[in-house]
């Protein structure tokens, strides 16, 4: 069950913009000079994303053997656990930091869930640019913008105090 959050100020502690996060995403020192606890796990989230595409893309070698496979299973369970911790970490920043309007409408997702999507679309976004596939390339990034619009009108909801994030 969702639980209240703190009754803090969001001008102390703004969520950062669509556009802090993708600066995030492609750059690692940003991040951290931000010095945003959201910035710097979303940044990580993308260091997850890439390890956890590079074991997959291991998989499916046409050389791999079955002990490989098995490692690069435990090798993903691994990574998607340092995921959650880091999904949880935005969140309990969030319950801590982010206050809301009773009442508002309740999003469905935690910000810690959308950020791993993005930064998930990040990564598949640059893999295309490698590929150098034309349409995937265009796909992949318009899903990426579709995101980040989605990101950024909802930390305008929920600094405006019309949306409210859940928190578990």
């Amino acid at each position: 069950m969702p639980i209240e959050y703190a009754e803090a100020s969001i001008g102390t502690h703004e969520l950062p913009t669509a556009t802090a996060l993708l600066r995030a995403f492609r750059d690692p020192l940003t991040a951290r000079r931000e010095g945003h606890r959201v910035l710097s796990a979303a940044r990580d989230l993308v260091e997850c994303h890439r390890r956890r595409s590079n074991a997959l893309g291991a998989v499916h070698a046409p050389d791999t053997s079955s002990g490989r496979v098995a490692a690069c299973r435990r090798q993903v369970d691994d990574i998607d656990g340092d995921r959650a911790e880091l999904v949880g970490s935005i969140d309990n920043w969030v319950a801590g930091n982010v206050a809301h309007r009773a009442g508002a409408s309740l999003h469905t997702e935690t910000l810690g869930a959308v950020i791993d999507r993005m930064a998930a679309k990040w990564v598949a976004a640059q893999e295309a640019l490698h590929l150098e596939t034309q349409g995937a390339v265009h796909q992949q990034w318009c899903r990426l913008a579709e995101l980040a619009d989605g990101y950024q009108d909802l930390i305008t909801d929920v600094t405006e105090r019309r949306r409210r994030l859940p928190v578990w």
